[in-house]
């Protein structure tokens, strides 16, 4: 697809010119062709030919018109535009606590940004590292040695209309980064798709085609792709608590697929199931919080793999686990984990959170 622009936004001009300069009249200048019109131009109809190598602005834009599926781009967390309107706060409560109340020998967000960035994690960090200079903090992958593992955990990107690149997996994760050090953060992210060439009306019903986009908000209504926020960010999406208590039921009730918004269904489960209550559900208390935790992901063990849980997607599809715990008792395992308070060495990711959000007295 690359060159195909050329001939035609670059002839038309000189063509037009040079009839005009002949004494004959603009009328005379052809018309824009149709798909396929040049050779190597694309045949799908309502498909524009490529900016790829013809985009006179430079920058992001001018190089994802050229992305291919699988490339790594380096990309400003700030220009990352969200494909879902609501986040779980409370998951970003506690990468915040993580970040800035944390035990850890090297501080979690390098760790974060070494996985996201396909290089492992963390080795060591110099005392005033930090996310904006690499060179401060060292991954424990060399950039060129990545493995396929490494690559599988980078968070990826559709390229849109226009060269911009529409999060596809990782708003928590980049939200977490932004918000401790701004957007104007680097970071690699893997492209899933090159979209460009389609108009807006086209792309979006190829992104709700293959489920690569969420339009609809914490409150269950639907919104349009023009209402999704156009930055990550607390101040720009909107809290989604079932979202955030699934974060904390994954291992426990569910595990990860590769299936994208599956918390957002299994959310959508827990308000239509009549028979899970979470009306005592405090989530400023942390056993209250816990009980939530159990009350959900003993329920989701309860399905078979091939019950509807959302849509068409079954339990099977959403990672729905054989046992509560994967077969651990409460005192140990991953509910162990999560139920481990913010005073002991290691605390649990509930209790970071909860301590982030006393701190700064949040909701």
């Amino acid at each position: 697809m690359r060159g195909r622009i050329g001939r035609w936004a670059a002839g038309v001009p000189v063509l037009a010119g040079a009839m005009l300069a002949a004494g004959l009249p603009a009328a005379a200048s052809p018309a824009a062709p149709g798909p396929g019109a040049f050779p190597g131009a694309p045949g799908v109809p309502g498909e524009r030919p490529s900016f790829c190598e013809h985009d006179q602005r430079g920058g992001l834009a001018a190089e994802l018109f050229c992305a291919e599926e699988g490339d790594l781009v380096e990309v400003r967390i700030g220009d990352l535009r969200p494909t879902q309107p609501a986040i779980g706060y409370d998951q970003i409560y506690y990468k915040q606590g993580r970040y800035t109340l944390g035990k850890d020998d090297v501080n979690k967000r390098f760790d974060d940004w070494c996985e996201a960035n396909g290089q492992g994690g963390v080795e060591d960090a110099e005392p005033d590292a930090t996310l904006h200079d690499p060179s401060t903090f060292t991954c424990e992958v060399d950039l060129g040695d990545e493995t396929d593992d490494d690559i599988a955990e980078m968070k990826t990107f559709v390229v849109g209309p226009g060269g911009v690149p529409y999060l596809t997996d990782g708003h928590h994760t980049f939200t977490s980064l932004l918000e401790v050090a701004g957007p104007d953060v680097r970071v690699r992210v893997q492209v899933q798709d090159n979209l460009s060439t389609l108009p807006p009306s086209a792309f979006w019903q190829r992104m709700k085609d293959e489920d690569r986009v969420w339009l609809r908000d914490a409150d269950g209504s639907t919104i349009t792709p023009a209402q999704l926020p156009r930055q990550l960010g607390l101040d720009t999406m909107n809290n989604d608590e079932l979202r955030a208590l699934l974060y904390y039921t994954r291992d426990i009730g569910w595990e990860s697929t590769d299936t994208l918004y599956a918390q957002f269904r299994w959310g959508n489960w827990i308000t239509a199931n009549p028979d899970i209550d979470l009306s005592d559900w405090d989530r400023a208390d942390f056993d209250s919080y816990l009980d939530a935790v159990r009350t959900v992901s003993e329920a989701q063990v309860e399905l078979d793999p091939s019950d509807v849980v959302d849509g068409e997607y079954t339990a099977g599809d959403l990672g729905v686990l054989d046992e509560w715990n994967d077969g651990d008792p409460a005192d140990e395992g991953e509910f162990a984990d999560l139920s481990t308070p913010y005073s002991a060495d290691k605390p649990g990711k509930l209790a970071y959170a909860l301590e982030y959000k006393n701190t700064h007295n949040l909701d």
